[in-house]
């Protein structure tokens, strides 16, 4: 009888997705290893076009133990099917050991790209770059141009997302607490004629704007991604670590730094066993089209990080605030 449920359990767990069970969305990237890993997707509207940017694997294993990233480029014309374009490789001696969990904004008619430095421990931090085609990217000369500083943290930043609002613009990060262990939210700020480099980011506050504190999110709270709606900021986060299992949540805040969530429970859970993304559902990219209609994209896999897709969902809104419209 032992047997038989453990064969049971082997079968869901290497259990392959049919075409039935696919949802509308499902991108991966084989480029670099063979192996089908895609990961941190932010989406914006540039010239006409949809272009995605999310990590991408470039080794499994280095003499040194570490797994290689960079960044993936695709392009899409109705938000669901995906050509990957280009990616963005290592160039600068600050990302000698990858980079990756990009975020993005439209501005002045240019792409700029939001990222982490990889490999790094608790020297990771952020950088940015801008570009006029949003495939071929410039560094900034100020790079890495934002860590954060305080007892409360131990130097690292990931998960960049930047938003303007109220006349200044919000760069949200991941970082962790003194021993490594926490992940938890922070921010900086800038004036609203910041060219985004190094001098113009300022610690907005000596502490966790939101830090995991229910029993779902685990040790962490990372890949913040923000929109305006009622008025109001609203953040999508995941919680807890990779695939055990990380799921979406969602807070408020009326002025960027002080947040409440919504609900103790999950906005977006992992999936059923057997399905897709039954080991997660996270890191959340929320997209607002030009016609007003969000999409809400993120990462799932069914077998523990062994590979990694992207999905979506449609997001309604009322004045409580976001709700699915469709989920696979």
């Amino acid at each position: 009888m032992k047997k038989l449920i453990w064969l049971l359990l082997l079968s869901i767990s290497s259990f392959k997705v049919s075409a039935q069970n696919k949802p509308k969305m499902y991108y991966t990237d084989t480029s670099s290893t063979g192996i089908m890993i895609a990961k941190d997707p932010v989406v914006v509207k540039f010239k006409g076009q949809y272009l995605m940017y999310y990590s991408k694997q470039v080794f499994q294993k280095s003499d040194d133990g570490m797994l290689g990233w960079n960044i993936g480029i695709a392009q899409s014309p109705d938000l669901y099917h995906w050509r990957k374009v280009a990616e963005i490789n290592s160039q600068a001696s600050y990302e000698q050991h990858g980079l990756c969990a990009p975020g993005a904004i439209v501005k002045d008619g240019k792409v700029h790209l939001f990222y982490q430095t990889y490999g790094n421990g608790p020297k990771d931090a952020l950088c940015h770059a801008w570009s006029a085609d949003g495939v071929n990217f410039i560094r900034d000369v100020s790079n890495p141009i934002f860590s954060p500083k305080g007892d409360w943290t131990n130097g690292r930043a990931i998960d960049a997302e930047v938003y303007f609002y109220k006349n200044r613009y919000f760069l949200y990060f991941a970082t962790r607490d003194k021993a490594g262990e926490i992940q938890k939210q922070g921010v900086a700020t800038a004036p609203a004629n910041t060219d985004f480099k190094r001098q113009d980011w300022k610690q907005a506050t000596d502490d966790a704007i939101l830090a995991p504190a229910l029993n779902w999110e685990g040790q962490c709270i990372e890949g913040a991604s923000i929109i305006k709606r009622n008025n109001k900021l609203y953040m999508f986060y995941a919680g807890s670590y990779n695939n055990m299992p990380q799921q979406i949540g969602v807070a408020e805040s009326k002025d960027g730094i002080h947040w409440k969530r919504l609900s103790d429970k999950p906005f977006l859970k992992n999936g059923l066993p057997g399905t897709w993304n039954s080991s997660e559902s996270g890191h959340p990219g929320i997209f607002e089209d030009e016609d007003g209609q969000t999409y809400l994209f993120y990462q799932g896999n069914n077998d523990q990080g062994k590979t990694w897709y992207l999905s979506n969902v449609k997001i309604g809104w009322n004045k409580k605030g976001p709700y699915i419209i469709s989920n696979p």
